[in-house]
Formats: C-alpha cells, structure tokens, sequence
C-alpha cells in the first residue's frame, strides 16, 4: 500500500532530519547520505531510529540507480532545495 501523499511531503529521516528516498515498489525509505533504509509497513513508515538498517554498498547502488531512473521520489515537499533559517 503506497503513502499518501500528505505523508510523504512531511517526512524527514529521523537521524539528519533532511529528506529520504521512497521506493514504493520495496516499501522502504532511504536515506543516501548515511546509507541507512527504513521499512513501511502497511503504509506506516517505520522511522525508529533503532529499526533502520544499514544499507550495503550494492543495495545503495541499486537504489541510487533507481533514483536516477525516476523510480524514488523524495520526501519532504522540496525542503532539501530550500534555504534553512538560522
């Protein structure tokens, strides 16, 4: 079951709090900075810093891949291309 839309413009990783990559296809939330995956189960995303997994460099690989494909859409709403304030 995909997110809704509404979730995914909030959504931020909860160790960085800049956004994440998410793969509907595999239900899972990427962090690319930090190589770090989180789970969604049943369209709630599961952003417990303790549940995130480390992500190999292959797996990474493939999801940079993806997302260069057009297959990931990132969170956040843009936040990532807009200016933080002090």
């Amino acid at each position: 079951m995909p997110l809704d839309q509404l979730l995914i413009d909030l959504l931020a990783c909860p160790f960085d709090k800049e956004p994440l990559v998410y793969f509907e296809s595999t239900d899972v939330l990427y962090n690319p900075r930090l190589k770090k995956a989180f789970r969604v189960e049943g369209a709630i995303p599961v952003l417990l810093p303790s549940e995130a997994t480390d992500v190999d460099s292959a797996t990474a690989a493939t999801y940079d891949a993806d997302l260069a494909a057009g297959r990931g859409v990132l969170t956040g709403g843009g936040a990532a291309s807009a200016p933080k304030s002090n």
